[in-house]
C-alpha cells in the first residue's frame, strides 16, 4: 500500500467506531419494525469494522517500524481554560492488534448468535447490545487520552450489565448483572482518581503528555499512579480482590459469555497495564504489586475451575486464570509486555472457541450446564468435540498449538527474574500449568466421553414419577445433536486459531517486535521453550494423568462427593463473596451509616439549630408589636425617659 493510500485509510478510521455504534442506534431505537433483519445488521457491523481494520492494520505495516504511529484527532472534547481533551484516535501496533481481535473473534461471535439466539424473541434487542458492547471497547482501545478511554471503560461496564442481565425476567441473571456492575465500580473509582492525578501532576491526560512528563514526578506519585491504575485494571480483568463477578456473570447468555472473556472486557485491564508502561517502568512498587495480583489470581481462578461441575463457571474460573498469568507477564516490565499481549491474542481464540463449544453442547442438551448430567457426547456432537479438542490441547499447552508457544515462554521469563521473587512467581506459574491442564482434561472427560448419564437420570426420574403414579407425564431426557452451521463454522475458525495462532505470533519474536515501538521491549534472540517451559509440559502431562484417572477410568457420580476443605472453598469461589463483603460491603454500609448520621446531626443539627434560634426569638419579638398606639407612645415615653436618664448620668 502506498503511503498516500495509507494516509487516506487512516484519515478515516473512525469509521471503526461508526459501523458497530450505528448498528447499535439502529436497532435499540429501531424498535420491533427491526425485527426481523436486526441480526443481519448486528452481524454486518462488526464484519465492516474488522474489514477497515485490517485496511489501517497494512496501511500500519507500510510505514518504517519506528513510525507506525498515527493520531487521528477528530474534534475538541473539553476545551475549559489549560484543561483541553480532545476526541483522537492513537494507531499504533498495540490499539491495531487489539482491533483485530475485538472486531474479528466479535464478529465469529456475532455469526454464532445468529443460530444460538434464533428463538428467543428479543434477538433484535441482544444484537443491539453486543454492537454496543464492541463500538465501547474500540473507543477504550483506540482513544488516544486516558479521559476518552474511561469512556469507553465505563460504556463497557454498561453493555456488560445489560448482557449479563438480558435475561431478567432470571432473578439470578438480574443479580448478576449488578453485582458485575458494582464490583467494576470499585474499580473504575481507582481508574478515576488516577487520571485525577495525572492532570494535577503534569497538566494533561494525553498519552503522549504524560508519558514524556512522567519521569519528572517523584517515585511516590509514580507508585500512587500505577496503583490506583492496577485497581482498575483488576475490576474490569477479574483480578483479585474484585475477580467474584466473573463466575456470577455466566448467567448470561454463553456468546456473551464468550465475548467478554476472549475479546472484550476481560482483557481490557491488560491493555490499560501494557499502554501505561512507561508509569509501571518508572515504579517498582507498582511493577511488584502486578506480579503478584496476577501470580495469586492465576492459582485462585486455577483451583476454583478445577472444583466446579458447571461447564461455563469452570471456564470462568479458567479465564480468570489465564488472564493472571498476563498479569504476571505485564508486571515483568518490558521483557514481559510482548508475552502478555501474545498470550491475550492467542486466548482470545481458544477461550471463544470453548466457550462456544460450551454453548452448542448447552445447545444440544437443553441449556444443561452440569457436566455431571453430560457423558458420552463425542459422537453425537462430533464437530463440536473435535473443535473444543483443539482449544483444549492450545490452553494446556500442548507441542504446536497457541499455549505452547505464549504461555511457557512466560513461565520463563518469571524465572528469569531471578531471586526469590522469580522462583516464586515462576513456581505459581509452573502450578497454574498443572492446575489448567488437569481441569481442562476433567472437562473433557465429563462431557465427551464416558457413560452417558443423562439416560441414566432421565430413567430414574421417570421410574421415580411412575411410582407415585405420574406415570401418564413422562420425564423429558435430552436430545443432544450437533448444532446448526452457522453456530459450527465460527467455531472451526477459532479451531484453527488455536491452532496456529500462537506459532504465527511467537515465531521469530514476530508479535514482540511488532510491539516494541509500543512497549520498548528490547530485542532479545528468537527462542521459545527452555528447561522451565519443558518443566511446565511435564507437569502438565502428569496433571492430565491425574484427571484421566480420577475421571476417565471411573465413572463419575450424578452427585459431587463431598470432598476435603479445599475442595468446599473451592466449590464457595475459595470465599470471594464473604472476603469482599468482610472488607468492602459491611465497612462501605458502616461509612455510609456514619455520613448519614453525620450529616443528620451534625449539618442539618446545626443548620436547623441556627434556624430554630432565629425563629423562637423572632416568635417572642413579635409580641411586643401590639398594635395598641397607647402601648407603643408609653414604650416611646419609657425610651425618651431612658435616654434623658443616661444623658444626665454622662454629664454627671
Amino acid at each position: 500500500m502506498t503511503t498516500v493510500a495509507a494516509t487516506g485509510v487512516q484519515h478515516a478510521a473512525w469509521l471503526m467506531l461508526a459501523f458497530p455504534l450505528f448498528g447499535a442506534v439502529v436497532l435499540l431505537l429501531g424498535g420491533r419494525r427491526t425485527d426481523r433483519w436486526g441480526h443481519l445488521l448486528g452481524v454486518a457491523a462488526p464484519l465492516a469494522a474488522f474489514g477497515y481494520g485490517l485496511a489501517c492494520f497494512f496501511a500500519l505495516l507500510s510505514y518504517p517500524a519506528a513510525g507506525r504511529s498515527r493520531d487521528l484527532h477528530l474534534f475538541s472534547w473539553i476545551p475549559v481554560g489549560g484543561f483541553r481533551v480532545s476526541i483522537g484516535m492513537l494507531m499504533d501496533p498495540l490499539s491495531l492488534s487489539f482491533v483485530l481481535l475485538i472486531t474479528g473473534v466479535g464478529s465469529l461471535i456475532h455469526i454464532y448468535s445468529v443460530g444460538y439466539m434464533a428463538h428467543d424473541t428479543d434477538r433484535r434487542r441482544f444484537f443491539g447490545y453486543l454492537n454496543l458492547f464492541i463500538a465501547a471497547m474500540l473507543l477504550l482501545v483506540l482513544s488516544d487520552n486516558y479521559l476518552g478511554l474511561y469512556v469507553g471503560w465505563e460504556g463497557v461496564g454498561l453493555a456488560s450489565y445489560l448482557l449479563i442481565g438480558f435475561w431478567q425476567f432470571k432473578p439470578t441473571a438480574a443479580v448478576a448483572a449488578k453485582k458485575a456492575f458494582i464490583a467494576n465500580r470499585v474499580g473504575d473509582a481507582g481508574l478515576s482518581l488516577a487520571i485525577m492525578l495525572m492532570f494535577a501532576t503534569f497538566g494533561t491526560v494525553n498519552f503522549s503528555g504524560v508519558f514524556a512528563r512522567a519521569h519528572e514526578a517523584g517515585p511516590g506519585v509514580m507508585a500512587a499512579l500505577g496503583l490506583l491504575l492496577l485497581l482498575g485494571a483488576c475490576g474490569k480483568s477479574a483480578q483479585l480482590p474484585l475477580q467474584s463477578w466473573l463466575l456470577d456473570a455466566m448467567e448470561g447468555p454463553t456468546p456473551v459469555s464468550a465475548l467478554i472473556h476472549a475479546a472484550t472486557m476481560v482483557t481490557a485491564g491488560v491493555y490499560l497495564i501494557v499502554r501505561s508502561n512507561v508509569i509501571f517502568d518508572l515504579s517498582s512498587t507498582a511493577r511488584l504489586g502486578v506480579q503478584v495480583v496476577g501470580a495469586v489470581t492465576l492459582l485462585f481462578g486455577g483451583i476454583i475451575a478445577c472444583a466446579k461441575d458447571d461447564i461455563k463457571k469452570s471456564l470462568a474460573g479458567s479465564t480468570m486464570s489465564q488472564i493472571g498469568y498476563m498479569f504476571l507477564a505485564a508486571g515483568l516490565g518490558p521483557a514481559g509486555y510482548g508475552l502478555a499481549i501474545g498470550l491475550l491474542l492467542a486466548h482470545g481464540f481458544f477461550k471463544a472457541n470453548l466457550f462456544l463449544g460450551a454453548g452448542s453442547v448447552m445447545h444440544g442438551m437443553d441449556d444443561e450446564v452440569n457436566m455431571r448430567r453430560y457423558g458420552g457426547l463425542a459422537r453425537l456432537m462430533p464437530v463440536t468435540a473435535a473443535t473444543f479438542g483443539l482449544a483444549y490441547l492450545a490452553i494446556i499447552g500442548i507441542p504446536g498449538f497457541s499455549g505452547f508457544f505464549t504461555k511457557d515462554p512466560i513461565i520463563e521469563a518469571a524465572f528469569s527474574k531471578g531471586g526469590v521473587s522469580g522462583a516464586l512467581l515462576g513456581t505459581a506459574a509452573l502450578i497454574g500449568a498443572g492446575l489448567t491442564a488437569f481441569y481442562m482434561t476433567r472437562m473433557v472427560l465429563m462431557t465427551f466421553f464416558g457413560k452417558r448419564r443423562w439416560e441414566d437420570q432421565a430413567a430414574a426420574a421417570a421410574a421415580g414419577a411412575g411410582q407415585e403414579g405420574e406415570a401418564e407425564a413422562p420425564h423429558q431426557q435430552p436430545h443432544p445433536h450437533e448444532s446448526p452451521q452457522v453456530m459450527l463454522w465460527p467455531m472451526i475458525l477459532l479451531a484453527i486459531g488455536s491452532v496456529g495462532a500462537g506459532a504465527f505470533l511467537a515465531t521469530g519474536d514476530r508479535l514482540v517486535n511488532f510491539l516494541a515501538p509500543v512497549t520498548r521491549t528490547p530485542a532479545a534472540p528468537p527462542g521459545i521453550v527452555g528447561p522451565y517451559g519443558l518443566g511446565a509440559l511435564g507437569l502438565a502431562l502428569v496433571a492430565v494423568a491425574a484427571a484421566w484417572w480420577m475421571y476417565g477410568r471411573r465413572e463419575v457420580p450424578a452427585v459431587a462427593p463431598a470432598g476435603g476443605v479445599l475442595v468446599v472453598a473451592a466449590r464457595k469461589d475459595l470465599y470471594g463473596d464473604a472476603f469482599n463483603e468482610s472488607v468492602l460491603m459491611r465497612p462501605g454500609q458502616w461509612l455510609t451509616r456514619l455520613s448519614v448520621y453525620f450529616d443528620n446531626r451534625g449539618v442539618d443539627g446545626l443548620v436547623n439549630t441556627f434556624a430554630a434560634t432565629v425563629g423562637g426569638a423572632s416568635g417572642r419579638l413579635r409580641k411586643v408589636q401590639t398594635g395598641f398606639v397607647r402601648s407603643y407612645a408609653l414604650a416611646m415615653f419609657f425610651g425618651a425617659a431612658l435616654l434623658v436618664g443616661a444623658l444626665l448620668l454622662v454629664r454627671l
